[in-house]
């Protein structure tokens, strides 16, 4: 199992100068993946709470500094050379397909092919009135982004006529390093999410839940798989470990066991909670490092 961690993007990680030095010395240790999240507001009176939270505390005070996930995986690109590089998740649609096409493709290509390209819905409504996006329509925008970026990816001339994007017949020479593309990996809990994940992604960018749910989930995607023709065991896992504060790093590299014992393909750290400053996350890393080899 690829073991990996979020690179240093928010809160009091939110240092830009940092994210090189902590992706170089992390992949040095071992680490196989770096990822990146997207936030790009926190609403003094949020439409949505984040899950977990209250309405007197709606989200955590980290997600006041976010860095751009796309910046930051270009950073870490050019000083990596192995580790996978992925985005959990992007919030596909406030983009242009267009543009995030030329940018995803762009960092294939600067990271050797090396991108996983994580896509997803968001939880926030403030964010799509922010950027002018529906969200009654933000799965079917979904869906239409995955078949405009297919459509960059493989087709020559690129055309894509959709409800909300045009795509003229159009030469576009630039392709990913990855062929045909890089792998597409969708986020989601919800039954229409997981469908979705067994009929058009690579992988599934799962959340840790009970095992008695997550089986259930991973039904429900192979059963979407086999209704559309695919291989349900060519589909990809990829777990996300959100450690609170106060978190004991032997209960990290439990849950990292844990993720393996349970099939997943890879499994990443958030330590944004955990750490003072990008510096103090290296340490942490290092010693779950040590941890994960002594297990």
């Amino acid at each position: 199992m690829r073991i990996g961690l979020s690179l240093p993007q928010y809160g009091p990680l939110c240092r830009a100068a940092d994210v090189a030095s902590f992706a170089r010395e992390a992949e040095a240790m071992g680490y196989g993946s770096f990822w990146v999240g997207d936030r790009i507001l926190t609403p003094v009176e949020p439409s949505d709470i984040y899950p977990g939270f209250t309405p007197e505390h709606p989200y955590p005070p980290e997600f006041t500094a976010f860095l751009d996930p796309l910046v930051v995986l270009s950073a870490a690109a050019t000083v990596t050379t192995t580790a996978r590089l992925g985005t959990s998740t992007l919030n596909a649609p406030w983009h242009s397909p267009l543009l995030l096409g030329r940018t995803l493709t762009s960092l294939d290509q600067l990271s050797g092919g090396r991108l996983d390209v994580g896509l997803g819905i968001g939880w926030m409504r403030d964010e799509y009135s922010s950027t002018n996006t529906s969200w009654e329509r933000r799965g079917a925008l979904l869906d239409e982004m995955l078949d405009a970026l297919t459509a960059m990816w493989t087709s020559d001339p690129v055309e894509h006529d959709g409800v909300t994007w045009r795509i003229p017949p159009s030469r576009l020479d630039l392709r990913p390093a990855q062929r045909p593309h890089p792998p597409v990996l969708l986020g989601g809990t919800g039954p229409a999410a997981l469908r979705r994940v067994g009929r058009r992604a690579a992988g599934w960018l799962a959340v840790p839940v009970p095992t008695a749910v997550l089986g259930p989930m991973w039904d429900t995607i192979r059963a979407a798989a086999d209704d559309a023709g695919r291989d349900p065991d060519t589909i990809r896992r990829e777990l996300r470990i959100n450690p609170p504060a106060g978190t004991e790093l032997v209960d990290v590299a439990r849950q990292v066991a844990d993720a393996r014992t349970a099939g997943m393909d890879g499994a990443f750290v958030d330590l944004h909670y955990l750490a003072e400053d990008p510096a103090h996350a290296l340490d942490l890393a290092s010693q779950l490092w040590k941890l994960l080899e002594d297990s």
